[in-house]
């Protein structure tokens, strides 16, 4: 079975059609830059292009860099314009993409659900955290394989800061920070997070996982087990189109 997944983030919209069989793409994805002011609108006409890019006329999974109640609408724009806050997103890229069946949830979540399923947390019980590490930070939470949604974790304080502004993979480009220095604040920050929620498993996300190898030996003192997302950068894509083949079911 195929179902179409887009992921939006904070730099990049990409998408691709998902064999929800294997968890993989059956195409290489298509991705756009986000637009900057990254608008609703904007946005819209980017996972337009996204999806026309394959012809897709079947149902559409698409994750948002935010809150997502009730899977429609937004209630937190950290990374993209803040007019997104309280637009009923499935209502605004159903209609974009022509009445197509669309179903929204959290950027983060997405990425979990497809890494429980068939990546780093599959058959995994207990505690299970996996933190995206991108634009900003994101988080999803599973108790023995049920997730806990729109938790958000990257908004914690951390050195009077939002966590995301001090440890993200964009924290670490802008500030032009070393490999061994990054470790050491997303060291911290881990730190910080198995303080509060004791977790068996660290699953680390985003594009970053594929340079695993540079930094998580650098990571020390954390009790937790740590391990990179196998599905990578694909991971928000296929729980895109997890849930929305949930969804149409």
């Amino acid at each position: 079975m195929q179902i179409f997944g887009v992921d939006i983030g904070g730099s990049g919209i990409k998408g691709a059609p998902v064999d929800l069989d294997r968890g993989d793409l059956t195409e290489e994805r298509h991705k756009v830059l986000t637009p900057h002011p990254a608008t609703p609108d904007a946005v819209a006409d980017g996972v337009k292009e996204v999806v026309g890019h394959f012809g897709w006329t079947g149902p559409v999974g698409i994750t948002f860099p935010g809150v997502v109640a009730d899977g429609a609408t937004i209630r937190t724009a950290a990374n993209v314009d803040k007019a997104w806050v309280d637009t009923d997103a499935r209502a605004l890229l159903g209609d974009r993409l022509g009445g197509l069946p669309v179903t929204v949830l959290n950027d983060a979540d997405a990425a979990g659900v497809a890494e429980m399923q068939f990546g780093a947390g599959r058959d995994r019980r207990g505690t299970v955290l996996l933190l995206t590490f991108g634009t900003g930070i994101g988080s999803a939470l599973f108790v023995d394989g049920e997730l806990v949604p729109n938790t958000e974790l990257g908004h914690l304080e951390l050195g009077g800061h939002d966590a995301e502004k001090r440890a993200s993979t964009k924290a670490k480009e802008d500030n032009e920070l070393t490999w061994e220095h990054w470790a050491r604040r997303v060291t911290k920050y881990l730190a910080h997070v198995e303080m509060l929620f004791s977790p068996e498993l660290f699953i680390i996300g985003g594009g970053v996982s594929r340079k695993a190898d540079k930094f998580l030996p650098l990571i020390e003192g954390i009790k937790a087990e740590i391990v990179p997302a196998q599905l990578q950068n694909n991971a928000g894509i296929v729980g895109a189109a997890m849930r929305a083949a949930k969804t149409a079911s």
